[in-house]
């Protein structure tokens, strides 16, 4: 599992293969990830964009922007915890993600970025 922490939003990532949605002939290889989103912080938060980077092995990026996370944008209290699960298609076997969350303070409006970690994706029967 990947993890960081900006500003006290601790980011924790799990990626996974799909082969029931994968076509490795075709070539399409799809991931799931699942996203822990904690506050950590004493503030109330809420997550604006995302903004992600998309690598596969042939060495392809694609960039995903847009408002919130699956159609919504979440907030979160001190201490509270948002989870989410979405998925991406490479045209190869191995891979990987990043990028950042816009957040907004709720009480002072000021807007910060958190870090999305790096992390693999790796179809199965790439893995020893």
């Amino acid at each position: 599992m990947a993890t960081s922490t900006t500003n006290g939003i601790k980011i924790s990532i799990k990626a996974n293969y799909s082969p029931e949605h994968s076509e490795p002939k075709a070539p399409k290889f799809v991931f799931s990830y699942r996203v822990r989103i904690q506050n950590k912080s004493r503030r109330r938060v809420q997550l604006l964009r995302r903004h992600w980077y998309i690598f596969d092995s042939f060495g392809m990026r694609r960039e995903v922007e847009g408002e919130g996370v699956i159609g919504e944008q979440p907030m979160l209290n001190a201490g509270e915890i948002h989870e989410y699960e979405s998925w991406s298609q490479l045209a190869s076997d191995m891979g990987k993600m990043h990028g950042t969350f816009l957040m907004v303070d709720m009480a002072t409006q000021e807007q910060f970025e958190v870090r999305i970690p790096d992390f693999n994706l790796v179809a199965d029967f790439r893995k020893n």
